[in-house]
């Protein structure tokens, strides 16, 4: 842990329970999560381009990464409710507010959880590639999958790991973006807990939080890739139409993880954002 802020015990149990990683010079905290079957590490590319100007906070979801999955819990984190009220811990624990959170994917959503819990922490919401809802719900919502899609996909997962990981890695990395991303996210699946991984994933692909949208207070940006196989263009559009005080810029690239695949243009995008919020 890369600080000198001093924590009592409690405090520094869990913070090893998380995995959480402190840096930069700056006063305003930045805290990037992680989206399903990743870890903290997949900010490599964007995070420390904020270093200097904000208190960057990087942290592994219980059960990922360097977390402690000891403290996974099959009740607590049935549903993203959980991961929210571990967001909320850290929060606490370091006493942050004035919070811009930026969260990837199923991260995004958790963010918005934690926010309503104690919006006075948070400043802004940064959402990468963010979904309410992954299943279509005809006529009026499209996430994406069919609900078969989404038992197929579990089904493999369950009977056959390494395959699950072959097959969606590259659909979450995008066409056309190299090829070695793919394969460390495949790496990241595969060497995730199982039975952890499983119910992650049923918590992400399955939950609905589209009702959640609606009591957000603090301001948001939607950054939405422009051909995304996970959360498509329609999810980040409709994304905005709900949240009452949001942007959305439109990323032209391709694939769910621009901050690895398009660090530059995320960065960038991250800090057009910021400085019309303090203009």
């Amino acid at each position: 842990m890369n600080t000198s802020t001093v924590l009592y015990p409690a405090a520094a149990a869990m913070m090893r329970r998380s995995h959480v990683t402190l840096h930069g010079q700056g006063t305003q905290p930045m805290v990037f999560a992680h989206g399903f079957g990743c870890d903290q590490q997949m900010w490599r590319f964007v995070a420390p381009a904020f270093e200097a100007t904000h208190k960057v906070i990087l942290f592994d979801h219980v059960g990922c990464g360097r977390s402690d999955s000891a403290a996974w819990s099959p009740q607590r984190h049935a549903d993203l409710e959980g991961y929210a009220a571990d967001v909320v811990d850290i929060l606490e624990a370091l006493d942050l507010k004035d919070v811009i959170f930026v969260g990837h994917s199923v991260s995004s959503m958790i963010g918005v959880l934690a926010a309503n819990r104690v919006p006075e922490r948070f400043s802004r919401l940064v959402l990468v590639s963010p979904s309410p809802r992954y299943l279509n719900d005809a006529p009026h919502y499209h996430g994406g999958f069919e609900r078969e899609d989404i038992e197929a996909l579990s089904h493999l997962m369950e009977q056959n790991m390494v395959g699950w990981a072959d097959y969606l890695a590259p659909v979450v990395m995008g066409a056309g973006n190299p090829s070695e991303l793919a394969d460390e996210l495949k790496a990241s699946f595969c060497t995730a807990d199982p039975v952890i991984a499983r119910q992650f994933a049923s918590a992400t692909f399955l939950g609905d939080n589209r009702a959640d949208l609606d009591d957000v207070r603090v301001p948001s940006l939607v950054l939405q890739v422009e051909h995304d196989s996970i959360a498509p263009l329609e999810v980040g559009q409709y994304m905005h139409r709900r949240l009452r005080d949001s942007v959305l810029t439109v990323m032209p690239t391709t694939g769910h993880c621009p901050h690895m695949t398009h660090p530059a243009q995320t960065t960038q995008a991250i800090r057009d954002y910021l400085a019309r919020a303090t203009a």
